[in-house]
């Protein structure tokens, strides 16, 4: 018997687990209390997307004569195509059955329907030789495809990514979500509740706990403790994580504890740990609670009584993935750009560097509430030792971390703790793009195995960076990307439009920035979404401060997303598509000739933004100057010494040359013999496995100790060269 259950109901991801139930696990763990974990998502979509259920899929939407578009037709038309290839297709996609892609991409072979209509150039854009992404993203289309039959014609709420989600978007009351649970079970419900009873008369837990991240889990985590209410009415039932850690700190429904017992907000360890010891507790009148809200004469209570603190972030265990269907999860690429396919493409672990947000300023944020303002880092040390022992549990070697804005100081240690215990791994997180990020920096990263950084560009304007109080400017975010870019390091950037006081001039000078940014190559990816106005940011505390009227409703369930109107009067929302389709084109290198007044259907302004804006911010970088505080890192080999001589003007110099040699090519210096021995000698100690790193004032002391003028030989040419192949200042 597992006491605990953790439960992330449908659905979230297709290609990964969720990690919230991984961290709690991982914290039960220290506390020797037993649990199981499940993420029903990708397990509804193993069973809807089998044999089995297509099967049922069409005979239910020829029985229910809901086949009404051309496209469901065809598709339907087609279904013992579908129903004979939709095993292979997700074996091939859960990285199984590889010599798949070769009859995946044999012209004809899957049948199409109007996802294939927007067909990538797959020769220009997989080359000849990408067999196994190119299958990956025609399987991908296939099963969207599937996914428009279903909608159509099964369950109009169906989302890879999300169940139901308009159910869960600014739900200020429970009405709506209540009258639905009335009704009867859905076909994608009737999956979900099977799987939970297989799942429950396995584990026969005292408490099950639903992690919901978003609003497209909500319906599912509510239909799912109505079952176990209906049929298991002895076990608790428990909700927490991101959904109701923004959206429900107002909850004040007594309708929502027909379904769960326990409501708990911002970090769950110590909160599930006191539902554990209170289940066990029989008097009630020494039960402690942690943010939690419950039913207590018929009234909803808010408890926060116990005097334990919140644990340290070095108390909380190693992330578990274990009970997850780790070889199961589906690998996707939806478009052809390798930065953008990161979210959906591959098995990543994710970690976390630091609680909260080392910034904690942005005014669109919810930086008053814990999960954004308590910033605790973790050090290097454990997260490494935490990464060594989730390789061993589940033996891949990719990271995502997760965090708000990964602090350039703490990516740092991690690199170097990465580069000192030798290990490869790959990782990607998210960032601010601030000028600590040097070249240095970024190459010290790529050199640990970083391969990707997203980070909020948003409005690509001076003036509104300012208003958010990003503490970036564009000229910056330019070269901080450029930084990246130059260090093989992919970039993605979120964007926004519909800023409060947000011009429609700006949001054209913002597209026009964003179209230099990915023609002159230093961001790979990007996502424009349209500004909401939440609850618990500083936008949302204060809007007179910012030219916004919110209309406020009356809150018994969720409180979060806020409409409003902006003094402007503009309608920001007809800017979506233009905006989202030439972003489109510039991810895929394309277009970028094309006036910006092209990508609307109503007339724009032109651009005041002059068209080697982003070029000029480019050589406008200033060197960076050495420090004395400075590190010298050394990311190449060891050199070998030869020794030659050279005369001029009836004057002989000994010389010594330093060989290297790295992955890409040989290369070597010369200088004097004696600095050519000092280097030599000095260049191990500057490796980033040594315990104590030179710094750069160490550095001129040694040097000086022996010879002069120690700027003029930094400055030499075989320095600078060396400066260009590892020679990191940071």
């Amino acid at each position: 018997m597992e006491n605990v259950l953790l439960i992330t109901p449908p659905f979230t991801q297709l290609n990964t687990p969720y990690p919230a139930t991984a961290y709690l696990k991982g914290f039960l763990n220290t506390k020797n209390i037993p649990s199981y974990q499940s993420d029903l998502g990708i397990e509804v979509i193993l069973k809807l997307f089998s044999k089995e259920y297509l099967q049922l899929v069409f005979n239910t939407a020829q029985e229910n004569n809901t086949i009404v578009s051309d496209n469901a037709k065809r598709i339907y038309a087609l279904k013992a195509s579908y129903i004979k290839n939709i095993d292979d297709v997700i074996l091939f996609l859960q990285g199984k059955n590889q010599t798949f892609a070769r009859q995946v991409c044999t012209q004809g072979f899957l049948p199409r329907a109007s996802r294939f209509q927007q067909l990538d150039d797959l020769d220009w854009a997989f080359g000849s030789m990408g067999l196994q992404d190119k299958a990956k993203h025609l399987c991908t289309l296939f099963l969207e495809d599937l996914s428009d039959f279903i909608i159509e014609c099964i369950d109009s709420n169906f989302g890879f990514s999300r169940y139901a989600e308009r159910l869960g978007r600014s739900a200020n009351d429970f009405d709506e979500i209540y009258d639905e649970l009335q009704q009867h079970i859905t076909f994608i419900d009737s999956i979900t509740l099977d799987l939970l009873e297989d799942l429950l008369q396995k584990t026969n837990p005292k408490l099950v706990c639903f992690s919901v991240p978003f609003p497209g889990n909500l319906y599912s985590a509510f239909r799912c403790a109505q079952y176990i209410k209906t049929h298991f009415p002895d076990i608790k039932t428990a909700m927490g994580g991101g959904f109701p850690n923004t959206e429900l700190r107002q909850l004040t429904d007594v309708r929502v504890f027909e379904f769960f017992d326990y409501i708990t907000l911002d970090d769950g360890e110590l909160p599930i740990e006191l539902l554990f010891e209170n289940l066990k507790n029989t008097d009630t009148s020494k039960r402690e609670y942690k943010r939690t809200f419950l039913l207590e004469n018929n009234t909803v209570t808010y408890k926060n009584d116990t005097k334990q603190q919140d644990y340290k972030q070095n108390q909380l265990g190693t992330p578990d993935y274990s009970n997850l269907l780790l070889d199961q999860y589906i690998s996707v690429i939806e478009i052809a750009n390798p930065m953008h396919s990161l979210w959906s493409d591959g098995r990543w672990n994710k970690l976390t560097m630091a609680h909260g947000c080392y910034w904690g300023k942005c005014t669109f944020c919810d930086i008053s509430l814990d999960y954004i303002k308590l910033y605790e880092p973790i050090t290097a040390t454990i997260l490494v030792d935490r990464m060594e022992e989730i390789i061993t549990q589940t033996g891949e070697t990719g990271f995502h971390f997760v965090d708000e804005a990964a602090p350039p100081s703490l990516m740092k240690s991690l690199a170097l703790e990465i580069l000192k215990r030798e290990l490869t791994v790959t990782w990607w997180t998210n960032i601010r793009f601030e000028k600590n990020f040097t070249k240095d920096l970024c190459l010290l990263l790529q050199a640990s195995g970083c391969i990707a950084v997203s980070g909020g560009l948003e409005v690509a304007s001076d003036r509104l960076l300012q208003l958010i109080d990003k503490g970036v400017t564009v000229e910056q975010v330019a070269q901080v990307t450029r930084n990246f870019t130059e260090a093989n390091i992919m970039v993605h950037s979120y964007l926004m439009y519909g800023y409060p006081t947000q011009s429609l001039q700006e949001t054209i000078d913002s597209l026009e920035m964003v179209r230099q940014l990915f023609e002159i190559g230093v961001l790979q990816s990007g996502f424009w979404h349209q500004f909401a106005l939440t609850a618990h940011s500083p936008v949302g505390i204060n809007p007179k401060d910012y030219a916004i009227t919110p209309k406020y409703k009356e809150i018994t369930f969720a409180n979060n997303d806020i409409d409003f109107t902006d003094q402007t009067g503009i309608d920001h929302s007809k800017f979506s598509f233009g905006l989202k389709k030439s972003l489109f084109n510039y991810m895929h290198g394309v277009s970028f000739e094309l006036p910006l007044q092209d990508w609307f259907n109503f007339k724009i302004p032109n651009t005041t933004i002059p068209p080697d804006f982003i070029y000029n911010c480019l050589e406008n970088e200033l060197p960076i100057i050495p420090k004395p505080q400075h590190k010298t890192y050394w990311l190449g080999s060891i050199p070998t010494l030869e020794y030659s001589s050279k005369t001029k003007r009836g004057q002989t110099w000994k010389l010594a040359t330093l060989g290297f040699h790295n992955h890409e090519e040989s290369f070597s210096i010369t200088l004097d013999k004696p600095e050519g021995e000092w280097l030599s000698k000095q260049l191990p100690f500057f490796k980033p496995n040594t315990n104590k790193p030179i710094t750069f004032k160490d550095l001129k002391a040694n040097y000086e100790t022996i010879f002069s003028d120690f700027e003029l030989f930094w400055a030499s040419k075989p320095i600078k060269k060396l400066r260009n192949k590892g020679l990191l200042l940071i």
